[in-house]
């Protein structure tokens, strides 16, 4: 199932919504209807025309996103740093570059530069609205205008929040930055990131202590906790792999399975041969990759008639022989994969490297 959608592209980079990001649309659109000016449009009348207007200002505020999103994005292909694309969530939005810069004034700038968008737009609107509003009508009398201060008033909070000193925030970026320029990457890493679970653990205990307790700092206390783990464990991962070659830690003996074969000989082959992912080799040819999470789609009762062919996957995720573990590592993340094949110069499968061969590799380097 395909969880992200295209919806256009620009400068050059595609901009995608998430299907988590469907599911936050109505819940903002909620929250500006319900609440009273200035701040939302509960005293609109018909209650469908406040409904309108809080769609149409959730929508806005995430055309807000996605300019705070291309502030990090312009800057980044600046400093020669690839952007496959920009994605809304649940959570906002994110944007995919292949390597965030190891030089720290350019991470610095870069994490600046998009809560420095927040603030544009929100000083501009805001100064705008306080203009027109004096000029025209009384202030927040309009909803024009009230819409213009609700989306000045949150880019100013967005900007703000981004700076917090934690991970995965912007801040947390700043912060890593300024630590990298007195110790190794991996250590500002992991300083920044502790920084980040303290601050994480402080908005829980306000959360939980508050009267009445307070969900939506608890909820953001994890995100940012979660943030700082994972950010703190994938760049140990990837600055130990870096000096590592694919061909040092990949599996030389791949074991392939025919297009021909059905899904419960395939369940019976795993069983035998221990492994989670084939590829689908026919006359020494690549035809495709089939993993466990494929024949666990299919009942069992129908697994005597489907195909490996019917299943598999026919683009599949290589990497070339000479490429590092590193490289491997974000590959299966971006990619969200379990193996990658690795391929020699000619165009043969020379190996299989899997995330478990990666972690194995992981835990001997750190031993």
């Amino acid at each position: 199932m395909q969880n992200s959608f295209k919806i256009g592209t620009i400068i050059g980079i595609p901009i995608k919504i998430h299907i988590t990001f469907l599911l936050v649309l109505p819940v903002f659109a909620f929250i500006f209807a319900s609440n009273p000016a200035p701040f939302g449009f509960s005293d609109i009348q018909p209650v469908s025309l406040g409904y309108l207007l809080a769609f149409v200002t959730t929508l806005l505020l995430f055309v807000c996103v996605v300019l705070h999103e291309l502030g990090h994005s312009y800057l980044a292909q600046k400093y020669g740093v690839k952007i496959t694309d920009i994605t809304l969530f649940l959570i906002g939005g994110v944007s995919s570059m292949e390597e965030i810069p190891r030089d720290p004034s350019q991470e610095a700038k870069m994490a600046f530069a998009g809560p420095l968008v927040s603030f544009i737009i929100g000083t501009s609107l805001l100064l705008l609205n306080f203009v027109l509003a004096d000029t025209f009508v009384t202030f927040g009398d309009n909803v024009v205008f009230r819409i213009i201060q609700m989306l000045g008033s949150i880019n100013i909070v967005l900007g703000i929040f981004n700076l917090l000193p934690a991970f995965p925030m912007d801040g947390g970026r700043i912060l890593r930055a300024w630590f990298a320029r007195k110790m190794s990457y991996i250590k500002a890493t992991h300083t920044a990131a502790s920084v980040g679970k303290m601050f994480a653990l402080l908005l829980g205990f306000l959360g939980l202590v508050s009267s009445p307790w307070n969900p939506w700092l608890i909820f953001i206390a994890i995100f940012v906790y979660m943030g700082a783990s994972g950010e703190d464990r994938s760049t140990a991962v990837t600055i130990t792999l870096e000096k590592i070659p694919v061909k040092d830690v990949m599996s030389k003996e791949v074991i392939s399975v025919e297009p021909s074969m059905t899904i419960d000989e395939l369940t019976q082959f795993m069983f035998e041969k221990k492994h989670m992912g084939y590829p689908v080799m026919e006359h020494n040819t690549l035809k495709g990759i089939i993993t466990f999470t494929d024949v666990r789609r299919v009942i069992p009762l129908e697994r005597y008639s489907v195909l490996v062919s019917d299943l598999m996957t026919h683009n599949v995720v290589t990497i070339p022989l000479e490429a590092t573990a590193s490289d491997a590592f974000k590959l299966m993340s971006f990619n969200n994969i379990g193996r990658v094949l690795v391929i020699d110069e000619d165009g043969s499968v020379a190996g299989i490297l899997s995330r478990t061969d990666l972690m194995h590799t992981m835990t001997l380097l750190n031993e």
